[in-house]
């Protein structure tokens, strides 16, 4: 008998055990894969590790599908995009918002670790899918690479048609759509605007900007993507902004009193834009299309003893989280009266006494709700 055939008689004979053996003795593997179905997402690592059988079942497609299913009864985790300013270490952390333990995932590609900036690179998501994207790294800033929460996995995407660092991207009805950036990182401005397909691995060109607009902020409502320049001190030049039709593919620009009162980081609840304000201390507005004006929202501050610039904020159902310096994080529940008016009661999530010195020396850059 030759080695190649002794071999192959041993791999089968292995792929026999694994599947004649139970995953938890007592049980009907059924059962057991459906325990198996509800346990952390950031725990699979270790699962894999148990036995063959464990790591067969968690790494087989059919699972995958089945916990991609029950995505919708599965508990949101809290992705950060952060950095150390002091190392220029840049990585991201999931926070487990029921137990507020935080883990640290697999570094991503070193193309995309080795940046002048983390706001060079622009970060996406499809929270349903559990799905992360960064964007712009590499040397030709047209790299791309996709987090698979299922997986605990980077992997890499096709690099985008155009090359573009210090740019915005949103998830517009399930496709990711870069726009405008730098060239060569604070050079030469771009007007591009590229759509990815996460189902075809593919980028297509859209509506070109109708003029140059400086990475600020960016929010998506429905089949919208509203992308503003923002104040910039000393105020010399109003903000200016334009707004995306995805069905149209068509730009027009941002009404007046949305972009003049867009003075912070936003976030869409409800399908209501909001903003935390970035001076005074820190007011929570909301914005009303039937007049074009920003309103305050009522109740609680943001905890400003506590929380420091800079912020990253993301938004799911009512709840909207804000991430400060040194990864603290505060949940505000939103609140809507029967007069139309909302109000928001904030609150620190306590994290694991473990968790803290590995958090402190970063600030956020980006951060993101996925179900996992």
């Amino acid at each position: 008998m030759t080695e190649t055939q002794t071999s192959i008689d041993q791999q089968e004979e292995e792929e026999t055990r694994t599947k004649t053996q139970p995953l938890i003795p007592g049980l009907p593997n059924e059962i057991a894969e459906l325990c198996l179905l509800r346990l952390p997402y950031p725990y699979h690592a270790l699962l894999r590790s148990v036995s063959s059988s464990w790591n067969t079942t968690i790494t087989s497609p059919s699972f995958l599908h089945s916990k991609q299913s029950l995505s919708i009864s599965s508990p949101p985790y809290l992705f950060v995009f952060s950095f150390n300013k002091s190392t220029a270490k840049v990585q991201w952390q999931s926070l487990d918002l029921s137990s507020g333990r935080w883990f640290v995932l697999p570094p991503m590609p070193s193309s995309f670790t080795k940046i002048s900036s983390p706001h060079a690179l622009s970060c996406a998501s499809i929270p349903r899918q559990g799905k992360l994207f960064v964007l712009g790294g590499g040397e030709s800033s047209r790299s791309a690479v996709v987090y698979t929460a299922l997986t605990n996995r980077w992997s890499l995407a096709s690099p985008m048609l155009s090359p573009r660092t210090y740019f915005v991207s949103g998830n517009l009805n399930g496709k990711i759509t870069a726009v405008g950036g730098s060239l060569d990182g604070g050079g030469e401005a771009t007007k591009d605007v590229e759509s990815y397909d996460p189902e075809s691995d593919t980028w297509k060109e859209s509506a070109r900007l109708p003029m140059v607009l400086a990475k600020y902020d960016s929010a998506v409502i429905g089949k919208e993507m509203l992308v503003t320049e923002g104040w910039a001190w000393p105020f010399m030049f109003p903000p200016m902004g334009h707004v995306y039709d995805s069905d149209e593919d068509t730009w027009r620009e941002m009404s007046g009193g949305m972009k003049e009162g867009w003075t912070g980081v936003s976030v869409v609840v409800r399908g209501r834009l909001f903003v935390i304000s970035e001076h005074g201390d820190f007011p929570m507005k909301v914005y009303s299309s039937d007049d074009d004006t920003w309103r305050y929202v009522s109740g609680e501050k943001l905890p400003g003893k506590t929380m420091r610039r800079p912020f990253a904020v993301a938004g799911v159902e009512d709840r909207v989280f804000v991430v400060g310096e040194g990864l603290n994080v505060a949940e505000g529940r939103v609140n809507e009266g029967q007069n139309g008016e909302f109000s928001v009661e904030w609150r620190m999530i306590a994290f694991t006494s473990s968790s803290h010195q590995a958090r402190t020396q970063f600030s956020p850059a980006s951060c993101h709700v996925l179900y996992v």
